[in-house]
C-alpha cells in the first residue's frame, strides 16, 4: 500500500491534504487499522467507525470537511432526544379536533352554489409540525415585544383557522365564510395568509410560493439590524418559516441562503414539510429531495436537522448492526416511498423488507398492520419537539429542519400520498366516517349523513381547550396576531426641504441627485434621521450615494475586519455593526425583501423604519414585481426609487436597461403611489406628502414609487405661487405660454418636461402657437382618482356627480392636448378619457437600444421637435393650422433622420 506521501495531492472539502507527513509510521498504522476493519468487519462497520471519528473530531474542534449529506435517518439519535414537557395525549386530542375542523371547513366551502376551493392535504401533512410549535415554541406579543415571527405555509391556512376556532378567536360563522370575504363580510376568511385582508390576524403573506423563504431570511436579518442599531430589542425573537419541499424549487427559496449563514442568523429556522409531493406528483420521483436539500443547505453553511422517521422505527434501527436497513432507506427513491404510503402492510413487507433476509428477519415478529404504521418523523410530536429544541438552541448558524411527512395524512386512503391530493377539496360521507374514526371523535353517523358535516369543539371548559389557552398564555399570547403599536413620527418642518426647493442654479444635476440631496437633509433630522434605512443592490456609487458611506456606514454585523483600499479617501467604503445602509449585493430580490421587512417594522416590532430602496428602474417592478405585491399585502411602507429611469435617458446601456414601462407596472399595484417628478421642488413636495401619509398621525398602508433620472438638467427654483396640491395630486401648470395666438396644451412628466419647455419656445417663435406646459407628476394617481369618481357616480346617481381632478384642472385650458414622456404611450394614455379636449400622446414604445439620448428620442419621436410636430398635427385636425405646415416642420427638423438630432447631454452621474 502506498503511503500518504506517495499519493497524488488533492484538496478535500477545501482542506489541503498535501502537507508534509512528519510521522509516516503512525500514518501507516491508521491506514492499516482502517484496512483491517474493512477486511474483518466489512465496509459498513468501517463506515460507521469513520463517521464516529468525524463526529469526535468535530467535538474536539479538529477541522474536517463537512459531509454534504448523511444517512437517510434522523439527525438527532434517540438517545439524545430531550424530555418532552407536554401532555402528548391531550395534544393528540387537540390536533385531532384541529385536523377535523380544517378539513370540514374546506369541504363545506364546496357546498352547492359556493364552490370556492381550498386545500386540505397540505395542512394534513404538516399539522403536527405546527401543533408542537404552537404548544411549546411560538412566542406571542403580549410581553410588549414583537414575539416570534412565523411564516405559515400558505396552503396550510385552513389548519391555522381551525386552531383559532378552538381558541374562540374565530367563530363557526367565520369558518363557514372561508374564501367568501365580501359576500359573508365581516366574517369572511381569506384563502391564504393575507395581512391586508385580515390585518389583525395574519402578519406575513407567503403565497406566491418562494416569497416566504426569502422574506423569512431578511426578516431575521432585519431583527438583528434593529437590535444592533438600538432601535428595538429583538434578542428574544425567533423567525420560523414553514415551507414545502416542492416550493424549494423556486429560485427565491434558495437564492439567498448564503446571507443567512454569512451573518450567522441563528434566530432563523426553516421547517421544510417534505411530503415528497408537488402539486401534480412527486418532487423527486427518481431521487431523494431530503438528501438533495440537505446537501444544498449544508453547502450554504446552515445547520441541518433531518427528521425522517417516527419512534416506531427506533427498535428496527437499533437492530441494524450491518447497516442493511439504513442502506435500504438510503437507496429507495421518493417515488417508491410514495407508493409505500398508499399500499398495504403486506406490500411493504414484500417490497421494502423482502429483498434481503436480514431485513425480513427484522419484521418477522410484526403484523402487516404494524408494518403499515411505521411512520414518518414529521408526525411524531416527541421527535418534532427534539428537532425544534435543537434548532432554537443552536448558535452561530441558521437551522433547517427537513421533516418527512405524508401529504393528506389521516384523511384516508383516497387522499394520503395520492398524486391528485393537492386538488382534492371535498370528502365523501365514507371519507368523513373513516376520518372521524381515525381521529376518535364523538360525531355520529347521522350527523355525517344529513347535510354538511359538523364542526367539532370539545367545549370551552374542556381539558383540551384549557390546555391550549394555558400553553399560549405561557408563551406570550396568541399566534398569529398582527399588532400595530407604533406611534406617529414627528415629521420634519418645511425648512428641511428648503435647499432642494431652491433649485440647482447654474449647475446641472439629475433628479436622482436632487433626491439624494434631500435625503441627506432628512437624515440629519434629530427626530427621524435614524429611522431611514438605505437599500441598494450594489449600486450606491451609480446613484451618487457613496457620499453616505463615511457617515451612515454599511451595516455588517462583523464590522470591517480589513483595511479598506480607499481608506484615505473622503468617501471611503465603511462597514459597521451599527451601519444604517443595507448593501445586499447584486440581488434585487434580496433588496426588496429587506425593503418589506423594514417597511413593516412598525407593526412587527412597533418601531417604524423609513426604507429608501434605490435601484435601476428596469429591474424593480419588472424583476421583482411579485414581491412588490407581497409588500402591499404585508402593509409595508417606504420609498422606492426607480433610478436611471426612462427608455431613452440611460445612454449606452441598451435594451435590457431601458425602462419605458415601470410606471405602467406600478399602476397595477393598488398599494403603490407612483410619481414621475421633473424637478427638485416637485420631489420635495412628494416626499413630504409621502412622509405625512405613511408616518403621520393618520398613517396609510401605502408605499411611494418615484422614478428619477440620470440626465443632468438645471432645476428651477420653486415658483412663488407653486401649486403644491397639483404636484401631489398629479398635475400642475409649470410654464404658461406667453406669446403666440393659437392655444395648445403640452403635458409632460419627468425628464420630458424640459423637452416640452423647448417645444413651447419653438411653437411660439416659429408657428405662432401659445402652448402651456403642464407637469404631470403622476399619470397613475390622476387615473386612480378619476376611476374612484366614476365608481362613486355609478353607485350614487342621485347625488351630485363628481368630476375627476384632471378634468377640473384642465377645464379652463384650450386644447388640443399633447402628452409626452420617456415612457410607452400607455402610461399617459391612462388619463385620455378624462382630458376635456382632443388628446394625443407621444411615447417610447418598443425595445430600447444603445445610442445618444438625442438619437433615441428622435427615433421614438418624443424630442422637442417631435412634440412641435405633434402639436401642429392636432391643431391641423381642428383646422387651426394648415396641413402643409406639417410637412414643412418634418423637413425643417429632419424628423426622419435620426442622425440629424442634437445628441443631447452626454453621460450624467446617477
Amino acid at each position: 500500500m502506498a503511503s500518504g506521501s506517495d499519493r497524488n495531492p488533492i484538496i478535500i472539502g477545501g482542506l489541503p491534504s498535501q502537507v508534509p507527513d512528519f510521522d509516516p509510521e503512525e500514518t501507516q498504522e491508521w491506514l492499516d487499522s482502517l484496512d483491517a476493519a474493512v477486511d474483518e468487519r466489512g465496509r459498513e462497520r468501517a463506515r460507521y467507525l469513520m463517521l464516529r471519528l468525524i463526529e469526535r473530531a468535530r467535538e474536539k474542534r479538529v477541522a474536517v470537511p463537512e459531509m454534504r449529506s448523511t444517512d437517510y435517518v434522523n439527525t438527532i439519535p434517540t438517545r439524545a432526544e430531550p424530555f418532552f414537557p407536554g401532555n402528548e395525549e391531550i395534544e393528540r386530542r387537540i390536533l385531532n379536533a384541529t385536523r377535523w375542523n380544517a378539513a370540514v371547513m374546506v369541504s363545506r366551502a364546496q357546498r352547492p352554489g359556493i364552490g370556492v376551493g381550498g386545500h386540505i392535504a397540505t395542512f394534513a401533512s404538516s399539522a403536527s409540525l405546527y401543533d408542537v410549535g404552537f404548544n411549546h415554541f411560538f412566542r406571542g406579543k403580549d410581553e410588549g415585544d414583537g414575539g416570534d415571527q412565523v411564516f405559515f405555509q400558505g396552503h396550510a391556512s385552513p389548519g391555522i383557522y381551525a386552531r383559532a376556532f378552538l381558541l374562540d378567536r374565530l367563530s363557526e360563522q367565520n369558518l363557514d365564510a372561508f374564501r367568501q370575504e365580501k359576500s359573508k363580510a365581516p366574517y369572511g376568511l381569506s384563502s391564504y395568509p393575507h395581512p391586508r385582508l385580515m390585518p389583525d390576524f395574519w402578519e406575513f403573506p407567503t403565497v406566491s410560493m418562494g416569497l416566504g423563504p426569502i422574506g423569512a431570511i431578511y426578516q431575521a436579518r432585519m431583527n438583528r439590524y434593529l437590535h444592533a442599531r438600538g432601535i428595538a430589542d429583538t434578542s428574544k425573537s425567533q423567525v420560523w418559516a414553514f415551507l414545502g419541499d416542492g416550493e424549494m424549487d423556486e429560485p427565491e427559496s434558495l437564492g439567498q441562503l448564503s446571507i443567512a449563514a454569512r451573518e450567522g442568523l441563528d434566530n432563523l429556522t426553516f421547517v421544510v414539510n417534505c411530503n415528497l409531493q408537488r402539486l401534480d406528483g412527486p418532487v423527486r420521483g427518481n431521487g431523494k429531495i431530503i438528501q438533495e436539500l440537505e446537501s444544498i443547505f449544508r453547502g450554504a453553511g446552515w445547520n441541518v436537522i433531518k427528521l425522517v422517521w417516527d419512534r416506531t422505527w427506533d427498535p428496527l434501527l437499533a437492530q441494524d448492526r450491518d447497516g442493511v436497513l439504513v442502506n435500504k432507506m438510503n437507496t429507495t427513491p421518493d417515488g417508491q416511498f410514495q407508493t409505500y404510503a398508499t399500499e398495504t402492510g403486506a406490500y411493504i413487507r414484500d417490497h421494502f423488507f423482502g429483498d434481503d433476509h436480514r431485513l425480513r428477519a427484522m419484521v418477522e415478529g410484526m403484523t402487516d398492520d404494524q408494518i403499515l404504521h411505521l411512520g414518518r418523523g414529521g408526525h411524531d410530536h416527541r421527535k418534532i419537539f427534539a428537532a425544534y429544541k435543537a434548532a432554537a438552541e443552536h448558535k452561530g448558524q441558521p437551522t433547517v429542519i427537513l421533516a418527512k411527512t405524508i401529504k393528506g395524512w389521516t384523511l384516508g386512503p383516497n387522499f394520503e400520498g395520492r398524486n391528485a391530493t393537492h386538488q382534492m377539496k371535498k370528502l365523501t360521507v365514507a371519507d368523513l366516517k373513516g376520518f372521524r374514526d381515525r381521529l376518535h371523535l364523538p360525531i355520529s353517523d347521522k350527523e355525517l349523513e344529513s347535510g354538511a358535516p359538523p364542526y367539532y369543539h370539545p367545549g370551552r371548559d374542556s381539558e383540551e381547550i384549557q390546555y391550549m389557552h394555558d400553553r399560549r398564555n405561557s408563551l406570550g399570547g396568541y399566534v398569529p396576531t398582527r399588532v400595530v403599536r407604533s406611534q406617529p413620527l414627528p415629521l420634519p418642518d418645511d425648512k428641511t426641504y428648503a435647499t432642494v426647493k431652491k433649485g440647482s442654479g447654474q449647475q446641472s444635476i439629475a433628479t436622482t441627485m436632487a433626491f439624494v440631496r434631500l435625503l441627506k437633509d432628512l437624515m440629519r433630522d434629530k427626530e427621524i434621521g435614524k429611522r431611514f434605512v438605505l437599500i441598494a443592490p450594489d449600486e450606491y456609487r451609480t446613484f451618487g450615494m457613496d457620499s453616505f458611506f463615511p457617515s451612515a456606514k454599511i451595516y455588517n454585523p462583523l464590522g470591517q475586519q480589513y483595511e479598506a483600499v480607499d481608506r484615505d479617501l473622503l468617501l471611503a467604503y465603511k462597514e459597521s455593526p451599527t451601519g444604517q445602509m443595507l448593501h445586499d449585493g447584486i440581488s434585487e430580490a434580496g433588496c426588496t425583501a429587506s425593503l418589506i421587512a423594514a417597511g413593516s417594522s412598525y407593526a412587527t416590532h412597533g418601531e417604524p423604519l423609513i426604507p429608501v430602496y434605490v435601484f435601476y428602474s428596469m429591474f424593480g417592478f419588472q424583476r421583482t414585481g411579485d414581491q412588490f405585491w407581497q409588500m402591499s399585502d404585508q402593509l409595508a411602507r417606504g420609498f422606492v426609487l426607480g433610478a436611471t429611469a426612462g427608455r431613452t435617458t440611460l445612454t449606452g446601456e441598451g435594451l435590457q436597461h431601458a425602462d419605458g414601462h415601470s410606471q405602467l407596472l406600478a399602476s397595477t399595484n393598488p398599494g403603490c403611489v407612483a410619481y414621475d417628478p421633473a424637478y427638485g421642488f416637485e420631489i420635495a413636495h412628494i416626499v413630504q406628502d409621502g412622509l405625512r401619509r405613511m408616518y403621520g398621525p393618520d398613517s396609510e398602508d401605502v408605499f411611494y414609487y418615484l422614478t428619477v433620472y440620470n440626465e443632468p438638467i438645471q432645476h428651477p427654483a420653486e415658483p412663488a405661487n407653486v401649486d403644491a396640491e397639483g404636484i401631489v395630486k398629479g398635475i400642475h401648470r409649470f410654464a404658461q405660454g406667453t406669446s403666440g395666438s393659437i392655444p395648445a396644451q403640452i403635458m409632460a412628466s419627468g425628464v420630458a418636461v424640459p423637452w416640452a419647455v423647448e417645444a413651447q419656445k419653438i411653437l411660439a417663435e416659429e408657428w405662432n402657437v401659445k402652448a402651456d406646459v403642464w407637469s404631470a407628476t403622476s399619470w397613475n394617481e390622476l387615473r386612480r382618482e378619476a376611476v374612484a369618481c366614476e365608481e362613486h357616480n355609478l353607485l350614487h346617481p342621485e347625488e351630485e356627480q363628481r368630476v375627476p381632478y384632471v378634468t377640473r384642472k384642465l377645464s379652463g385650458a384650450e386644447g388640443p392636448f399633447v402628452a409626452v414622456s420617456d415612457w410607452m404611450r400607455s402610461v399617459p394614455d391612462q388619463i385620455a378619457r378624462w382630458v376635456p379636449g382632443t388628446y394625443q400622446s407621444l411615447g417610447a414604445d418598443g425595445f430600447g437600444f444603445a445610442d445618444t439620448r438625442g438619437a433615441a428620442r428622435r427615433h421614438f419621436h418624443i424630442d422637442a421637435q417631435s412634440i412641435v410636430v405633434g402639436v401642429l398635427t392636432e391643431l391641423a385636425k381642428e383646422g387651426k393650422v394648415d396641413r402643409s405646415a406639417l410637412k414643412q416642420a418634418i423637413d425643417r427638423y429632419q424628423l426622419l433622420d435620426v442622425s440629424a438630432a442634437d445628441p443631447g447631454a452626454a453621460g450624467g452621474d446617477a
